[in-house]
């Protein structure tokens, strides 16, 4: 009988060791489960999505995070560069509204959550809105874009620097702007060459450091003004006038360069024969450029089909194979000239990596 109690006692007490290490097991992992921090948007993984701001609008970005007052964000759309804006100026509730609508979806339809070591998948969406994006500013040299607001700009290098410089419209009267304006003209072509543009000054405030000039056009719809009283400009005989008509698209017009005549306090752009543009015989005083429209039809490029000798210049518009618009865009060709003061310059991408976040953030 004692050889048996032991027995027994030896069996409780394993029952009640092994009792006592599930109960510890099972408290160890409720107390790692309540320890666990629930799950959150990590906006500081990089994956593209909207920070929407509350005036509508919205930065295309990789990555953002609040940092005091400010929001700090990794753009998608300038090469990875870090910017910043107020906390104010950011709509949170509409951001991760977006985030929710377009994160959402289920595990067997989400290859990778499947595949966590696979590259983040990009929204269509946010691919196509990045590339319309590109194509508006596109990169016609080293970290230089074509910006957002000018209508017509033409590509130089001062002092081993590629610029884009800004050319101003001017009419006869010298009405400087910067948009893109139709001020028809009527060329008799059997008339002999005479004035049809006066600019005043005898030189150009654009002045060029290069001898082939690439120039570029946005596309899109010109303005034609309108007027109940027609502008007449003496052309010799042929009727020039601000017709009302329908926008007129740039894209299908022909541009040259017009060597101006310089006098005394002003520049003269003569008449020539468009019939023979694009012909074998060179006109005198007139270069033919090369069109071309990039990627996504916002800008055409125009590239002259023979270097420019010193000089001063406008590009004017051919509208017809009797009409042109009488506000060119002038400038002159001077190697030895001093910067120009509106010039755009390139803009080299700041680097930035991601760090780790540590255990506080």
């Amino acid at each position: 009988m004692g050889e048996t109690k032991r027995i027994r006692i030896k069996f409780l007490l394993l029952l009640f060791l092994a009792g006592t290490m599930q109960i510890t097991g099972a408290s160890l992992r409720a107390q790692s489960a309540a320890q666990k921090p629930l799950p959150s948007a990590d906006t500081t993984a990089p994956h593209r999505t909207r920070l929407i701001l509350k005036d509508g609008s919205y930065q295309l970005v990789m990555s953002y995070k609040i940092v005091g007052d400010r929001v700090r964000y990794i753009s998608a759309e300038r090469g990875g560069a870090q910017e910043e804006i107020p906390v104010a100026l950011v709509d949170f509730e509409a951001t991760k509204r977006w985030e929710r609508s377009h994160s959402e979806s289920p595990d067997a339809q989400n290859p990778d959550a499947q595949n966590p070591g696979s590259a983040p998948g990009i929204d269509p969406e946010l691919l196509k809105e990045e590339a319309d994006r590109a194509a508006m500013t596109p990169e016609v040299a080293p970290d230089l874009r074509l910006p957002e607001l000018d209508d017509v700009l033409v590509l130089d290098t001062f002092q081993g620097q590629p610029q884009l410089v800004p050319l101003p419209q001017s009419d006869g009267e010298l009405n400087r702007n910067t948009a893109h304006n139709i001020l028809k003209g009527i060329v008799n072509p059997l008339s002999s060459p005479h004035q049809l543009v006066q600019l005043k000054g005898e030189r150009s405030l654009v002045q060029l450091h290069v001898d082939r000039p690439v120039i570029y056009i946005r596309l899109g719809e010109a303005v034609v003004p309108d007027g109940t009283t027609p502008l007449t400009v003496d052309t010799h005989g042929a009727s020039t006038a601000m017709k009302d008509g329908p926008p007129h698209d740039p894209a299908s017009s022909r541009y040259v360069i017009v060597r101006a005549d310089v006098r005394t306090g002003s520049r003269v752009v003569a008449s020539f024969k468009i019939s023979l543009l694009g012909g074998v015989q060179q006109i005198e005083d007139v270069v033919e450029t090369t069109p071309e429209t990039l990627p996504g039809g916002h800008w055409m490029k125009l590239t002259p089909k023979q270097s420019l000798a010193f000089g001063e210049y406008a590009l004017m518009e051919i509208l017809s194979d009797r009409e042109v618009n009488l506000g060119v865009w002038d400038f002159g060709v001077h190697p030895t000239a001093p910067a120009n003061r509106d010039a755009i310059l390139p803009q080299p991408k700041r680097p930035f990596a991601l760090s780790p976040r540590r255990p506080d953030q």
